[in-house]
């Protein structure tokens, strides 16, 4: 029996924004890169507020250029509600547009395969249904920030 398909339902917008990053260098797993969350924005139907500075993005680069991003950061949504964000994801696209990435240089998103799957973690009981759904996002990399559009799987 097949099912249907989930519907995507559009949570929020997120900008990101970003310190240069840290190059740890090559280690056993592959090239180490930390990058360092400096705040940002969020709006969207479901969830407003602002990104807390703090966190960070956690990298580690393959051989072949694929990116395993896990970033972990706190959201403040409009009404002072705090939110842990656990996201973890992928981004991949040819050589010549992922070393213009890593120089920090803009890119056309649209030759970059950029998703992740957020995970979220609040005290609020208004946003307990952040604690109770999956999400996916798509993301976008500037010279200074990450664009994510987040969506609860239905």
């Amino acid at each position: 029996m097949r099912l249907p398909p989930p519907a995507l339902e559009h949570v929020f917008d997120a900008r990101i924004g970003v310190a240069v990053p840290v190059e740890v260098g090559v280690t056993v797993a592959g090239a180490r890169r930390v990058v360092a969350i400096t705040g940002g924005t969020v709006s969207g139907p479901a969830l407003s507020g602002r990104v807390v500075p703090g966190g960070a993005d956690y990298q580690t680069i393959a051989a072949d250029g694929l990116t395993q991003l896990h970033a972990r950061y706190v959201i403040e949504a409009e009404d002072g509600a705090l939110i842990y964000v656990e996201n973890t994801g992928l981004r991949f696209g040819p050589p010549e547009a992922l070393e213009r990435l890593r120089r920090g240089e803009p890119v056309d998103p649209a030759l970059i395969y950029f998703r992740t799957a957020p995970r979220f973690e609040t005290a609020a009981p208004h946003l307990a249904w952040m604690q109770t759904s999956l999400f996916l996002a798509t993301g976008a990399r500037a010279p200074d920030h990450v664009a994510l559009s987040v969506y609860r799987v239905g």
